[in-house]
């Protein structure tokens, strides 16, 4: 009994820190934009009518059954929160966050689901981006999802009568991109208004949700379990009670296999498949694949399993994702696509008599070449309910066959990376898709003819800038959607694309000259325009032997003419990007490269406004290094405060030189600790100031209130202090809780422009 009342008394804490920071989970559906109420929920207060844990508590309690000693400390952190909130900083707290775009690039969908009971109306998942509603056939999005809890899903499947099932957590591992994972799965009767959870909270990634069409009390999901680290649940799980209880019904070979894929064959409820998947991803590290890998089959309704073989690959630490597809209307045939642990097609295969027997097609180019070197992005197969021998296979391009798999054609009209699939069987010949790039409808079974959805505001942002006389010029950079600007030459309110970015991840506009902007692609692939973006050129030649993901460019605050970037080497230019000088050896220590994606990385740098001669840098493994002789030699700074993990973002303060902050995150290293450090020295010793953030980690940092106000972003939202971390206090009410990967203060309006990372871009204006 003791229990449960510490339990009510963290909740209610949390309850009051979280409505104070505008982000408690009501269970309702917000508007797309401003995040106010669209429709009130109706029902039952019970925590099966509404979310029963946000997302924020479930982060401090990770786990299922959190102990009385955690429980104490975060109820203790939470009171700290929820009185600072109150008392301290009430105008920040009470300062209302506003969305301001785009609504037509869109953004990642894996995984959708028809309404059987209302015609045209579908649901969509969005990767980080929480559910979605359309009931035009994908022309407008509605959201169906709370703003107040985690955005990020990998799955969605409805049953007969109209109940949906959400399954938290991307099931995509990324490359040098990044995924985020949830708490397990959630059901909604009522169209997405209102949401129960139904448990599962630590497999972390859903990758499939499979129902019984002749039972929808029986339902299995395929856990993909956590990307970072062992452990987790992980596996098939069933339920025959609609999801009050589950049962672990397939489990790997191994701490890091997880399940991709479970479908039930649909003439015969007894007999299912499943996909297992053996990965893991840690800092310096993609392994993609692994002996635990392989497809099962259950033909007893998911007691007993078999690995199938009968010619397919047999088990091996080279096994990467699996995809598959089973045909409606002829059961028994059964195509695979295989992949290696570094992402490379391997074979496809089919079977005729339920899984039995398998033959490896020929190899096709054209189907291999569609995996590109990150098959393991992708792993699905559909079957045409009407044609067991029509097949689509994701790909970067959409790859159809109308033989079976002996012959390929990519399908183009659609953006690239292909993750969800489906047959509207209303209308005869509709197919939906869900992409990287959003959600698309063809009228010609997919052979063509695709529609984009015309609202999509979900866009995965990693950057923002703002100009500085005109703040209606905004620029960012998103994942697998170029970099973007809210304007053109001939039209100021017009978001589209400029530069030449794929993975758009920097973008930037000169402070004192809003007609020159950058844009850089992933690893530091920088364009440089004079016009606005109409058109681009690349920036001169830099040095360095790896670069980041992301890789760092940012203007000198004295003078935008003055310039740094940085691989493993810090470059400098006095013309603007036109040309580079190498500043700095390599500041990594060159550690040995273990796959294909380069570790070792200067992750950002920043100068200082006092002293120009003033250099602060940090990388991938944890190193933070000062010069103060604009980079004739660096020093690494050496304290034990200093977290080994990935440097995230520095700011020197704009009035001492000798005051800066830093973040850190150990999101790759499967952990939500909040990491920021102060110094007052240069950079020579280094104090925690994370205090009582709430605990996830820290993506960017920086200042304003010339130096007095410190704000941070992470997972959880935005953050701000003024008294050097002894508190925080959230930063305005309605963002979304989304990942800030940056944000932008303008200082002349006293305005915060946030980058979510599945949301778009937010503005909210801080008080005097």
């Amino acid at each position: 009994m003791k229990q449960y009342i510490v339990f009510a008394l963290v909740a209610a804490v949390f309850a009051a820190a979280v409505i104070a920071a505008g982000g408690i989970a009501t269970g309702r559906v917000v508007n797309a934009h401003s995040g106010e109420p669209a429709a009130e929920a109706q029902g039952d207060t019970d925590a099966g009518r509404s979310l029963p844990d946000d997302w924020f508590l479930s982060q401090r309690l990770s786990g299922d059954a959190p102990s009385q000693a955690t429980l104490q400390l975060a109820s203790a952190q939470a009171g700290r929160l929820a009185q600072r909130a109150l008392t301290m900083a009430p105008a920040t707290v009470n300062a209302r966050w506003s969305y301001v775009g785009p609504d037509v690039i869109g953004g990642r969908i894996v995984d959708l689901a028809i309404d059987p009971t209302a015609s045209d109306t579908v649901y969509v998942a969005a990767a980080s981006g929480g559910i979605w509603k359309t009931t035009d056939a994908g022309v407008t999005f509605q959201a169906a999802w709370p703003n107040g809890n985690g955005q990020a899903f990998g799955a969605l499947a409805i049953s007969p009568t109209g109940k949906l099932y959400a399954g938290a957590g991307e099931a995509n591992p990324g490359g040098g991109s990044i995924s985020f994972g949830g708490k397990g799965v959630y059901l909604s009767g009522d169209g997405g208004k209102t949401w129960k959870s139904l448990g599962l909270g630590t497999s972390e990634r859903i990758a499939r949700i499979a129902i019984d069409p002749t039972n929808e009390q029986r339902i299995f999901v395929a856990a993909a379990g956590p990307l970072f680290k062992s452990g987790g649940a992980r596996g098939i799980y069933l339920t025959t009670d609609g999801g009050q209880s589950w049962n672990r019904v397939l489990q790997g070979a191994n701490t890091t296999t997880g399940a991709s894929d479970v479908q039930i064959d649909p003439a015969n409820p007894k007999r299912i498949f499943a996909v297992l998947w053996d990965h893991l991803r840690v800092p310096d590290q993609r392994r993609y694949g692994g002996s635990g890998s392989g497809i099962y089959r259950s033909t007893d309704g998911g007691t007993t399993w078999t690995r199938l073989a009968g010619g397919l690959p047999a088990p091996a630490p080279d096994v990467g994702r699996i995809g598959l597809g089973q045909s409606p209307s002829t059961p028994n045939r059964l195509y695979a696509v295989y992949i290696n642990a570094a992402g490379i097609f391997t074979g496809f295969y089919t079977s005729t008599d339920g899984g039995d027997a398998w033959t490896l097609l020929p190899k096709k180019t054209v189907l291999a070449n569609s995996q590109s070197s990150y098959g393991w992005w992708f792993g699905r197969i559909w079957v045409d309910p009407a044609s067991s021998t029509h097949v689509f296979v994701a790909g970067v391009p959409l790859m159809e066959s109308t033989d079976g798999g002996q012959t390929w054609i990519a399908r183009s009209g659609v953006h690239s990376d292909q993750h969800a699939m489906a047959w509207d069987p209303r209308h005869a010949g509709r197919v939906y898709l869900g992409n990287d790039g959003g959600f698309y409808r063809s009228n010609a079974n997919g052979a063509g003819g695709w529609v984009l959805a015309q609202v999509q505001p979900f866009t995965q942002f990693y950057s923002v800038d703002v100009g500085e006389q005109h703040p209606s010029r905004i620029v960012g950079g998103a994942q697998d959607n170029f970099c973007n600007r809210s304007y053109t030459s001939s039209n100021p309110n017009q978001w589209n694309a400029y530069g030449s970015c794929g993975d758009g991840l920097g973008a930037l506009i000169n402070p004192a000259n809003e007609a020159i902007v950058y844009s850089c692609s992933q690893y530091g692939d920088c364009t440089r325009s004079t016009d606005g973006g109409d058109s681009s050129a690349s920036i001169g030649a830099t040095t360095s032997v790896r670069r980041n993901w992301r890789t760092p460019l940012v203007f000198d605050p004295s003078n935008p003419d003055v310039m740094y970037y940085a691989g493993n080497i810090v470059n400098r230019s006095t013309n603007g990007g036109v040309s580079w000088t190498a500043i700095s050896t390599d500041l990594t220590g060159n550690p040995p490269q273990k796959d294909a994606y380069p570790w070792g990385t200067v992750t950002t740098v920043a100068a200082s406004k006092t002293a120009p001669n003033t250099i602060l840098a940090g990388t991938d493994d944890g190193k933070v290094w000062y010069t103060r002789n604009g980079g004739g030699s660096w020093t690494q700074a050496i304290d034990p405060a200093l977290p080994a993990r990935w440097v995230t973002r520095i700011a020197i303060d704009p009035a001492d030189w000798r005051i800066a902050y830093v973040t850190f995150s150990g999101f790759r290293n499967g952990e939500s600790t909040p990491y920021v450090l102060r110094t007052g020295d240069g950079g020579v010793t280094w104090k925690d100031i994370s205090g009582n953030l709430p605990q996830a980690p820290l993506n960017d940092v920086g200042l304003t209130d010339g130096g007095a106000t410190v704000v941070v972003a992470g997972d959880l939202g935005i953050y701000l202090t003024k008294d050097a971390g002894v508190t925080w206090a959230p930063v305005g009410t309605g963002l979304p809780r989304v990942p800030v990967m940056d944000f932008r203060i303008h200082e002349p309006t006293r305005t915060i422009y946030a980058a979510t990372f599945g949301r778009g871009m937010w503005k909210v204006q801080l008080p005097p």
